[in-house]
């Protein structure tokens, strides 16, 4: 089973999924109306196939990883550009297997709440499904790749398709959205592309003498640059990867693009995309460059702290439903890259179950909302009022996902952002009391988001708003199920991302502080 292109099968499903889709007949095909929506059935039944497929698989090669195992498990390598060093080379460790996990758990999930989202005579179904398993596919490659300039291709290519899916298929200022969203991506990417191309170079005169460059990221590791090199290159690396995910100041794209996105769009968006920002600073800024990741620590601490406090201040005063969603990750982002950059164990783990974390309760506001704005046909909170009273189901279970926003213990964000607070705090305190600044006011904005929309009287266009659907519940129900039950029983993923994050301390020279208190050293000097 070890010789198993576990990876390429997994990254491969999808894309085959998008060229079926592709084979179905399109709105040319002759026939009816009755024909046309047997067709768009069709498609939908492929997506939806396709995707659990690619879960089933994700789940035989998870059981398939060994936690104590190698570094990289699943491990292929072959040449691909030879004149320039460069592979199809794949890999994963507890922390790109997590993340690989989340894509394939919300693939299906979207697929089904968007199930009649691209319906429409100027909308084309199938290739608005097709995007999704062509974005799947390129989102598995990124966090799979262990070449860099592999890692390049897949980070740029899968801005294509989620361009179209917010410039085609989104509402509003859909069209000046995507081309924003584009512009942010594209430019962090040019600096990424002049860091890896510097990274290179530098490979290829490693140790004073000129040889083969390299993009082969376990090469990478052990090519030695000098502390100005890396903060160059440093900077190159996390400007991309700080737009993407997003970090504030380098936030302003989101708003607009998980406002103007499909519901489940915003999700993918959200919940998966914004996700390779924070891992790639884990896996390049980190490791690659660990004396300018040292150096620069400072400076990302603040950005972060700002990011909490900045963007759950403006979520309070948001009256769009999904906008103050967007803004809400904003300052969960901000969490993450404090963990992150604390470089403790603590942190680190506290950060990558986060993102996973993250992209299920988040993934569930986003839908929810999306069911309600398809039945309400309004963005605006005050649009809203009483669902609870006509929609029980709905109302529960935006509440579930709402306090899991704000991190209530026994729901699973609050593992995850304890553990971040306890691994910044041993080493950043003044960071670390700043931050549960944000967790009173996520309080505030959630809370009161609940409150406008699902108490008090019955809102006018509310008193007929029907209550969860059987497709509906099959999408969201799965995620409720996963924020509780990673709140109760969080050990199984964090067993998969320990090691991992060991490993990158361990690469990057740094250890746990030690405890102060007297009492406490004594009890960890115990036997």
């Amino acid at each position: 089973m070890s010789s198993f292109p576990w990876l390429t099968v997994t990254g491969a499903i999808p894309l085959v999924g998008a060229v079926a889709i592709c084979l179905v007949p399109g709105k040319s095909a002759p026939g009816g109306e009755a024909d046309r929506q047997a067709r768009d059935s069709v498609v939908k039944w492929l997506a939806l196939g396709f995707s659990l497929v690619t879960l089933a698989i994700t789940i035989a090669m998870a059981v398939q990883f060994k936690p104590s195992g190698p570094d990289f498990q699943f491990t292929q390598t072959y040449q691909w550009i030879p004149a320039f060093g460069v592979h199809y080379a794949v890999g994963v460790d507890g922390i790109a297997l997590v993340l690989i996990g989340l894509t394939a758990v919300l693939m299906p999930v979207v697929v089904l709440a968007s199930w009649n989202d691209a319906d429409g005579a100027r909308r084309s179904v199938k290739t608005y499904f097709a995007l999704m398993l062509v974005l799947e596919t390129m989102v598995i490659g990124v966090f799979a790749a262990t070449d860099v300039f592999l890692f390049y291709v897949f980070f740029e290519a899968m801005l294509i398709p989620m361009y179209f899916m917010i410039g085609s298929y989104g509402v509003g200022q859909r069209q000046y959205a995507a081309v924003k969203f584009l512009l942010y991506s594209l430019l962090g990417g040019l600096l990424m592309l002049v860091a890896v191309i510097g990274l290179y170079v530098y490979s290829a005169r490693s140790g004073g003498t000129v040889h083969a460059g390299t993009f082969l990221f376990t090469n990478l590791e052990h090519v030695h640059l000098s502390v100005t090199v890396q903060k160059w290159l440093f900077l190159g690396f996390f400007i991309a990867f700080a737009i993407k995910a997003p970090l504030w100041p380098f936030h302003t794209w989101l708003p607009d693009a998980a406002t103007a996105a499909q519901p489940g769009t915003a999700v993918l968006l959200v919940g998966v995309l914004d996700k390779v920002g924070t891992f790639g600073m884990i896996r390049y800024c980190l490791e690659l460059f660990p004396a300018a990741a040292k150096y620069f620590t400072p400076l990302v601490l603040a950005l972060a702290v700002v990011g909490i406090l900045y963007g759950a201040i403006v979520a309070i005063g948001q009256r769009d439903l999904k906008r103050l969603i967007a803004y809400t990750s904003v300052s969960h982002f901000g969490f993450i890259a404090l963990g992150i950059f604390a470089m403790t164990t603590e942190g680190g783990s506290g950060s990558v179950l986060y993102m996973v974390n993250h992209g299920f309760a988040t993934g569930a506001l986003f839908l929810i909302a999306g069911f309600m704005i398809a039945r309400r046909k309004s963005q605006r909170i005050a649009d809203y009022g009483g669902v609870q009273k006509v929609a029980p189901v709905l109302a529960g279970l935006f509440l579930i996902a709402s306090l899991a926003g704000l991190s209530l213990p026994g729901l699973s964000t609050f593992v995850s952002e304890f553990l971040v607070l306890v691994g910044t705090f041993t080493r950043y305190k003044l960071p670390a009391v700043a931050a549960t600044a944000g967790i009173i006011l996520a309080a505030i904005y959630l809370l009161w988001m609940y409150q406008r929309t699902m108490n008090g009287p019955v809102g006018e266009g509310v008193a007929d708003m029907p209550d969860l659907k059987a497709r509906e519940l099959w999408a969201v129900v799965p995620l409720i199920a996963l924020i509780i039950g990673l709140g109760v029983y969080p050990k199984p993923v964090l067993d998969i991302i320990n090691p991992a994050v060991q490993h990158t301390l361990t690469q990057i020279h740094v250890t746990d502080p030690v405890p102060q208190h007297p009492a406490v050293a004594q009890k960890g000097a115990a036997p």
